[in-house]
């Protein structure tokens, strides 16, 4: 089912909590809401339950404007961050709920809970209470429950902020698997941004209840285009300094009291065209240690990820974050030099935030 949602703005008092917001969702389409708190993203998601009325705007299901539909006629499925179980049902009784409510026969709901039991790996725990249950466990009876009535659309509200860490990474995975096979639309709101970079199709980022972007999971990543999103989206995040761009007989060159570094990036002559100041920004994995390069700082900081150590670099008064080889051994207070990728930094303009790249 498309969701076409036009201007949609609420209120709560003077607070804007979602201003004029514009999407289209397609049919079978998995869009992430993705943002701080506060951002406006489960106000959102709950206007399209049905659940907050909106103070303006238009929300379309298809061809049918929904404003004033209730909940329970907008055939949703909703899958909550606390799960929402009812302690005393079984995980039968829980999942079974919403076609008792709708007069389903005894063995039609036998049938389409079995199924979906089955489906989500708890067909052998239905006789069992939410408590007797894993976390894991719940969150999937809670996702059979949303499941078993067949929605048009599937909501999630931070579905997996109670789980650790692993079985968040087990739980995207079957979500995403799970939603792709049966083709439902899905909107899925959450704050962590591996989670919306690895499940979704497309990610609406929202900040202070705007729109900053609605694009595809690398539009967001390789080609930001506003300064929140280069810093929101990324992790560890990008760096940002504050630059002069010129054109010297070496090519465009970006510097400041710290440093210099010359760049290659396709849109050279609408960086240049700016006037005064403009905002740099390169990514830590875009940045390589080389003790040949110009650009030297101390070591203020070391964090081992594994794979790779992730340096805090201070140069002068700038500070950079780099990923190295954990091979270098590299320590604090250690002299490094830093080499940019020029084809990878990006440029912003720090009064409107806009990128001068993309």
């Amino acid at each position: 089912m498309q969701v076409d949602i036009q201007n949609l703005t609420k209120k709560f008092g003077n607070v804007v909590a979602v201003d004029s917001l514009n999407l289209d969702i397609k049919s079978g389409e998995f869009v992430a809401f993705l943002g701080p708190s506060g951002c406006g993203k489960t106000t959102t998601l709950l206007m399209v339950a049905g659940i907050y009325k909106p103070t303006d705007g238009i929300m379309r299901f298809g061809d049918v404007v929904v404003n004033q539909l209730q909940p329970r006629e907008r055939n949703i499925g909703m899958v909550f961050q606390s799960y929402a179980l009812y302690p005393h049902m079984t995980a039968y009784s829980n999942i079974a709920y919403p076609l008792k409510l709708k007069g389903i026969s005894k063995n039609e709901q036998n049938i389409r809970v079995q199924r979906v039991a089955d489906v989500m790996g708890i067909g052998h725990l239905l006789d069992r209470r939410p408590s007797q249950l894993s976390g894991g466990q719940q969150q999937r009876v809670a996702l059979g429950r949303a499941l078993v009535k067949e929605p048009d659309l599937l909501l999630f509200d931070e579905p997996l902020s109670n789980l650790d860490a692993r079985l968040r990474l087990t739980m995207r995975g079957e979500i995403k698997h799970l939603q792709r096979d049966l083709g439902i639309t899905s909107i899925y709101v959450t704050h962590d941004q591996i989670e919306a970079l690895t499940m979704a199709d497309r990610i609406a980022v929202m900040n202070q209840g705007k729109l900053e972007a609605f694009d595809t999971p690398e539009g967001l990543y390789e080609r930001p285009k506003t300064l929140f999103i280069a810093g929101f989206v990324g992790n560890p995040p990008m760096n940002f300094v504050d630059v002069e761009v010129s054109q010297n007989g070496a090519g465009p060159v970006a510097t400041n009291n710290d440093l210099k570094t010359h760049f290659t990036i396709d849109q050279v002559e609408k960086v240049l065209a700016h006037k005064g100041p403009v905002t740099m920004g390169i990514r830590p994995e875009d940045i390589v240690v080389d003790d040949g390069s110009d650009i030297r700082g101390e070591v203020y900081l070391v964090e081992p990820l594994g794979r790779d150590d992730l340096i805090d670099v201070r140069i002068g008064d700038t500070r950079m974050l780099a990923l190295s080889d954990p091979k270098l051994k590299i320590q604090p207070g250690d002299t490094v030099g830093l080499r940019f990728n020029p084809e990878r930094l990006q440029f912003y303009d720090p009064q409107t935030n806009q990128s001068l790249v993309w």
